[in-house]
């Protein structure tokens, strides 16, 4: 990609973080963002079709750069694999951004792109592991466990006060793996 198109995309990004962060992301407007970022709206709309799109990809990014990534997720252990736990934590450094999303009116456009990574990722590890030993199909275990994953951080998310991120990925994979006696339980 042009070096002009990522620096201009990543100063709409860095734009609608901060006006999110002062003001909350229903507040925040095309035109607000394109003056934060230093360009026209039409500028905006060559880049991006919404606000909720650029927040996406934003998200993204900043998953991506901090390691954030679900792949590799195919052990079978009581404990929660480091993906997830890096995953979850990247969602509790922006909680504030992730709760806006996660309630109403929130934005379907991140939730999609969010449940759609979780279901690759599950996918992947479920393709791989299934020797025929599931009388499911795989997009369908995808699909379910993707849904409950999505459930549990969003509930995370509106919990006063939010668990810390070691006891989410707990009841994360204990949700996909299910419930197992290993002693003491998380705070809740």
């Amino acid at each position: 990609m042009d070096a002009r198109i990522v620096r201009t995309r990543r100063r709409l990004q860095e734009a609608l973080f901060s006006l999110a962060r002062e003001h909350g992301l229903d507040q925040v407007s095309i035109s607000a963002i394109a003056d934060r970022a230093g360009v026209n709206r039409t500028t905006f709309y060559q880049h991006y079709a919404d606000k909720e799109t650029l927040l996406a990809d934003a998200l993204d990014l900043v998953a991506q750069e901090a390691g954030a990534q679900l792949h590799g997720i195919d052990e079978y252990s009581l404990e929660p694999p480091a993906p997830l736990v890096t995953f979850l934590r990247h969602i509790d450094e922006h909680a504030e951004l992730y709760g806006q999303v996660f309630s109403e009116p929130g934005s379907g456009v991140v939730l999609a792109r969010l449940r759609h990574h979780v279901y690759d990722a599950v996918y992947t590890s479920a393709e791989a592991t299934d020797k025929g030993q599931f009388d499911i199909p795989v997009d369908v275990i995808a699909a379910g466990v993707a849904g409950s994953i999505i459930g549990v951080i969003g509930a995370w998310l509106e919990r006063e006060p939010r668990a810390s991120v070691d006891d989410a990925a707990l009841w994360v994979w204990r949700i996909i793996m299910g419930p197992h006696d290993t002693g003491p339980k998380p705070a809740c």
